[in-house]
């Protein structure tokens, strides 16, 4: 008997299984079906030893040198995993089954899967599985003022993963007088020789001009790179004027990609931090002070109405304010095309601490926009984070030492922006929102991955457990705790924002491109194993409505015969000059306005001596033009 169990398969036995009835599925106690959950349920023998993609190797950065590190390990092949007895959680269901993952994929979900022997098995009885978490917003190894962040791609990825997150998409900020595209460069060598997990690029925007254009196509068509950030603040150094941010906005929409934006007003910034130095102020403090929160909601209301009027999709990073998130709120209400941005800071805590007596601590805080002063805007972010109104989450991580921030112990204006997140964003979210009943985990696994994944384009082989999407999960254990410090963190950094915070649901085991990371609290990372993913354009969870809006917002005149009526005479030099053509066109649906005669132009002028000046001049002059009558005029000297 056992000679005939070592034969191989006769070919007539692969189908088995497949005509099968579909197992009933569990969705908060009740039984409902489930579109493609158990597809694939009978496993393809003659695929199981094919190879997966050979790894990219590493590129080599055209910029400075990656900061030292830990030797890259030989990169290994997928583990094949069995998960079995965990609850599934995508963003719109939850049911329970094993999970079958190879070659960095879910191969199977189901019940009594058919594996190969010798796969390892991972108990997930009592615990959730679900998509690894998506950070939308990191800045790591960024460069300011000569310095580069604290936690490079290797410890901010290796932290991203003890936390959860499986993907994270960074910043490119390129320098004074670099291209887009040399900066875009020096990212990915960084990136692909550090990163422990996968992730994408954002391209900041810092100084608009013509030329931009065709590295923003570039970027777009070659490059895999579909988000694009404008600033509103750092005036003299990064802002953009409106004009600039319309055309900037018309230019993404015809490429098909997502406006973000940092939202502040930075005239009045500049202007408060000139005062507040003048008053002696130079403490951190300053640094909120100079920015109060009606900066920030007034410069998300003018961009989102930039983007109205462009038809562009708005993204705006970092929502840190009560008035800012209720303006995107009423604007998503409206049907505008805006998506809002909390991070772990603007959730977790606030900016009371901004007047911590220890100079050190306060300065820790320093990001922008500031965290609120306002103890009660972290639970009113977190309900609208909630219910909608905003959509996605990210942690803004950009650490410096508390040496890099004593570059501004004398001048607040010159303190490194940025706080810690990275590590604890998930678990925040979870103590945040799903603890006090604010969401279910549903909504947990949507605004910490699925809709960041549909937003960028990279969904679903990003943000959901199912047949054939990437196998990045996360195995969550909502009865755990953890008390968040700085003497546990994996981070390079001596403060933690979050310091003595207890969080109730934690990750058990982290699984990245199918290999097992995290697990009974040991990490297990390889330096430069993340791939980078690159995403496609015109995002359908993004521009259907654009492209809807295109079609229905045509603007017509009124069709009426041509006026033959008298014209007032005007000026030669008062008539208005054609203005020159744009460098943009139109945007979608609104028709170019004609010129318009400008009557307050006018070259004549009574000063200075006249011609006429030795003639003697009449004390006044009387007009009388009775009703039908002809006028007269009657000398009254």
């Amino acid at each position: 008997m056992s000679g005939r169990r070592d034969q191989p398969l006769p070919a007539c036995f692969a189908g088995l299984g497949a005509g099968s009835p579909r197992p009933r599925q569990k969705r908060c106690g009740l039984f409902c079906s489930v579109e493609d959950a158990f597809d694939n349920k009978t496993l393809d023998f003659p695929s199981l030893g094919a190879p997966g993609p050979p790894p990219a190797g590493p590129r080599q950065a055209p910029g400075p040198a990656a900061a030292p590190g830990p030797p890259p390990a030989a990169r290994p092949q997928s583990d094949q995993l069995l998960i079995k007895g965990g609850k599934i959680v995508n963003d719109d269901q939850s049911f329970y089954a094993d999970i079958y993952v190879e070659d960095g994929l879910i191969k199977q979900i189901g019940e009594n899967l058919i594996v190969p022997g010798g796969v390892k098995t991972i108990d997930a009885y009592g615990q959730m599985v679900m998509p690894g978490g998506i950070d939308v917003h990191t800045r790591l190894q960024m460069p300011v003022m000569g310095m580069t962040s604290a936690d490079d791609f290797f410890q901010g990825t290796k932290a991203a993963l003890a936390g959860g997150t499986t993907m994270i998409i960074d910043h490119v900020c390129p320098e004074s007088g670099s291209s887009l595209l040399a900066a875009y460069e020096q990212w990915r060598g960084c990136a692909d020789s550090q990163a422990c997990c996968d992730y994408a690029l954002h391209v900041d925007i810092p100084r608009w001009h013509e030329s931009l254009r065709e590295e923003l196509e570039a970027l777009v068509k070659d490059k895999g790179v579909n988000s694009f950030l404008v600033f509103m603040a750092y005036k003299d150094k990064l802002q953009c004027t409106d004009a600039q941010m319309y055309e900037i906005f018309c230019i993404i929409r015809d490429l098909g990609a997502i406006a973000q934006v940092h939202a502040e007003n930075g005239d009045i910034i500049d202007e408060e931090q000139k005062r507040l130095l003048e008053l002696g102020i130079t403490g951190p403090e300053g640094h909120v002070l100079s920015r109060p929160e009606e900066v920030e909601a007034e410069a998300v209301y003018r961009a989102i109405t930039i983007a109205k009027q462009a038809n562009c999709p708005l993204y705006v990073t970092k929502v840190m304010s009560r008035g800012a998130a209720d303006i995107l709120a009423k604007a998503k209400r409206k049907g505008t095309v805006v998506y809002g941005e909390p991070i772990a800071a603007s959730l977790g805590t606030d900016g009371s601490h901004y007047w911590s007596k220890n100079w050190a601590k306060a300065a820790a805080f320093v990001t922008s926009p500031p965290l609120s002063p306002d103890p009660a805007t972290p639970e009113h972010l977190a309900s609208l984070l909630s219910c909608g109104d905003l959509q996605v989450s990210g942690s803004a991580h950009c650490t410096f030492t508390t040496a890099q921030k004593a570059v501004g112990k004398d001048n607040f204006t010159l303190i490194p922006e940025g706080t810690n997140g990275i590590e604890e964003r998930m678990a925040i979210i979870w103590e945040k929102c799903v603890v006090p009943g604010k969401m279910d985990e549903n909504d947990f696994v949507a605004v910490t991955s699925t809709n960041a994944a549909k937003i960028f384009n990279c969904y679903p082989r990003k943000g959901r457990v199912a047949v054939g999407a990437d196998a990045d999960l996360v195995l969550w254990n909502p009865k755990a705790k953890k008390i968040i410090s700085a003497k546990t963190h994996n981070l390079n950094v001596e403060y933690n924002i979050f310091e003595g915070m207890e969080c109730h649901g934690v990750p058990t085991v982290v699984i990245s491109q199918g290999k097992v990371v995290l697990e009974d609290g040991n990490l297990f990372v390889t330096q430069g194993s993340g791939r980078f993913i690159p995403r496609k354009t015109f995002p359908d969870f993004v521009y259907k409505r654009i492209k809807a809006r295109n079609r229905l917002a045509e603007i017509h005149g009124v069709p009426r015969g041509l006026y033959d009526g008298p014209v007032h005479e005007v000026l030669t030099s008062a008539r208005a000059v054609a203005p020159a053509a744009s460098r943009i066109a139109p945007c979608a649906g609104k028709a170019p306005a004609p010129p318009v005669r400008n009557l307050h132009q006018s070259g004549f002028s009574l000063s200075g001596s006249q011609a006429d000046d030795h003639i003697a001049r009449r004390t006044a002059q009387k007009i009388m033009a009775p009703p039908g009558g002809r006028s007269n005029i009657t000398s009254l000297s």
